[in-house]
């Protein structure tokens, strides 16, 4: 596992400075065309080809990455936020609150989580911040159940209730004692959503529902290099070979967290 943590950081690493930087990669516009160039294939002149309207996709998948990677982490930014206020609540009240708050979490998690997401982003409207929205409050249900169990755990401790004989605060107890002890599970699970979260926000960017024509996206250039399939295979398969290449990435060093954390 550790072989692969280097090139799933460097394709990390790249995606990232594309998102912040993205004219260090490609100063071309991504907008502007020229016609006498459209459809061409993958080349010197093109790295990724060009699309119908002869725009240069290599610019296109660069400025790309910013709205689907910042969407990405702004909802597992959401769900992180969210689910750990969820789960401190529902661990430290115990009794019928912290029945009810786990109820309304189940109830969350027996629904599919796209399905939600579609049902958040259809009525506070298309656009980039409303999926992150979406993603991110589908997914905080998962994080609120570790941080509950986290809570849980770490009060039956000797040292929390060391703390507890000694007269220290409830809040005290929670930031010092629970907070650490919650941040590595946390943080694994925060980057395995965050590869879900990518392929949400592409999926719904496909579908229509992320950044308007013409701002580039990752899902809305698979969406419209699909009418070109036959003709113009770069169209789809290129962008969707970098959300593939940067979800196994992130993926991946979730798994080597997690792993870390358990032990």
């Amino acid at each position: 596992m550790r072989l692969g943590v280097v090139p799933s950081a460097l394709v990390l690493l790249a995606a990232t400075a594309a998102a912040l930087a993205p004219s260090l990669f490609s100063p071309a516009d991504p907008v502007r065309g020229d016609l006498a160039e459209r459809l061409l294939p993958p080349g010197a002149g093109h790295l990724f080809g060009t699309d119908e309207l002869g725009r240069d996709m290599f610019a296109r998948v660069v400025h790309g990455s910013a709205p689907s990677l910042q969407a990405a982490v702004i909802a597992v930014g959401i769900a992180v936020i969210a689910g750990s206020a969820i789960g401190l609540v529902a661990g430290t009240a115990r009794g019928r609150l912290d029945g009810l708050v786990m109820r309304a979490v189940e109830v969350l998690l027996a629904v599919p989580s796209f399905l939600l997401v579609l049902v958040i982003v259809a009525v506070l409207g298309p656009g980039t911040r409303e999926v992150a929205v979406g993603v991110g409050v589908s997914a905080a249900a998962v994080f609120s159940r570790i941080m509950r169990a986290e809570v849980i755990r770490v009060r039956g401790s000797g040292y929390v209730e060391a703390a507890a004989v000694c007269g220290t605060g409830r809040p005290t107890v929670l930031l010092t004692h629970v907070l650490p002890n919650a941040a590595g599970p946390l943080a694994a699970l925060a980057t395995l959503e965050l590869g879900n979260a990518i392929l949400t926000v592409a999926a719904l960017g496909f579908l229509g529902f992320g950044a308007p024509p013409p701002a580039p996206e990752w899902g809305s250039l698979i969406s419209a290099g699909r009418p070109f399939l036959a003709s113009a295979w770069w169209l789809t398969t290129v962008p969707g070979l970098v959300i593939v290449a940067v979800v196994l990435a992130v993926n991946h060093l979730g798994h080597v967290l997690r792993t870390r954390s358990e032990r």
